[in-house]
């Protein structure tokens, strides 16, 4: 019975079962990416690629006011642009491709900004940065459905390639230099394609938390790398269904009521993770 009274919400209403569907579906996509990133030491360029899509959702607002798709294609054009002027600006001077990536995120945060402030108001500058997750209808959710579903099967392609470059970069780099280029930029490609896809729900901000905080919670849990992507995907499942329901329960914003359940989980890896936990590490 208590179990029944703790999932009413879900049972009851249909926008919470949409926002669940949607985070579990974004959840498969995304922090399988993050532990990835995690793995090549880019975790901050995720953070940075969630702002350069900015100023493309914002032109899609412009054209076509709240409408995912165009807002979804303007973000993973502006995204694809930054990651690629970033990576021709590390390659042609002495800048690093993080520190590129810096100079050019800031700009386009600060541009997309400016430009949903033109047309829309606070409310909608709020919905594009914050997301409205339980505001998802049908449509929105086949979409997000759709791109994550395609994130997956390309993943699941360029895995082994994946692999080898994150444990072994300069064996990567020596044997197929263009190869190696080309499996990064389809990389960075895939994380602008799931930052896109959970901008509706989670926002263009909060995205990159759900890709982010799963995967270093799983690092303090394992080694093996698919061990590590199954508990990165479980506790962004959870991290969902129990940050919905404490949205719900509490009266509080849904999007940052999950980011803040895997904060939590983060927080308990950190001291009791069994792979360079606070506590283990003092043993």
């Amino acid at each position: 019975m208590m179990t029944i009274s703790l999932l009413s919400p879900l049972l009851e209403f249909g926008f919470m079962r949409r926002a669940l569907v949607g985070c579990i579906a974004l959840t498969l996509s995304a922090t399988p990416l993050g532990c990835f990133l995690l793995l090549r030491r880019m975790s901050l360029i995720g953070d940075a690629l969630s702002h350069a899509v900015l100023p493309g959702v914002a032109i899609g607002y412009l054209l076509s006011g709240m409408s995912l798709l165009a807002m979804g294609t303007g973000g993973f054009i502006a995204g694809l642009v930054v990651a690629l002027l970033s990576g021709f600006v590390s390659r042609n001077t002495a800048l690093k491709e993080d520190a590129s990536f810096a100079g050019l995120y800031l700009g386009s945060l600060a541009l997309g900004v400016t430009l949903v402030s033109l047309r829309g108001s606070s409310v909608d500058l709020l919905h594009v940065l914050f997301g409205s997750i339980l505001a998802v209808d049908r449509s929105a959710l086949i979409d997000i459905g759709l791109i994550c579903s395609a994130s997956i099967l390309l993943l699941a392609w360029l895995y082994r390639a994946l692999v080898i470059e994150s444990f072994d970069a300069t064996f990567m780099q020596l044997s197929s230099p263009r190869g190696r280029t080309l499996i990064h930029a389809l990389f960075l490609a895939l994380v602008v394609l799931n930052l896109v896809a959970g901008f509706q729900l989670l926002g263009t901000l909060m995205t990159v938390g759900m890709m982010m905080l799963p995967a270093t919670c799983a690092r303090f849990w394992t080694q093996r790398l698919p061990v590590m992507l199954a508990v990165a995907v479980l506790v962004g499942i959870v991290s969902s269904l129990i940050g919905l329901l404490w949205s719900y329960s509490a009266s509080l914003p849904a999007e940052p009521a999950i980011i803040l359940t895997a904060t939590l989980f983060f927080a308990f890896s950190v001291a009791f993770g069994s792979e360079g936990g606070m506590l283990r590490a003092r043993r």
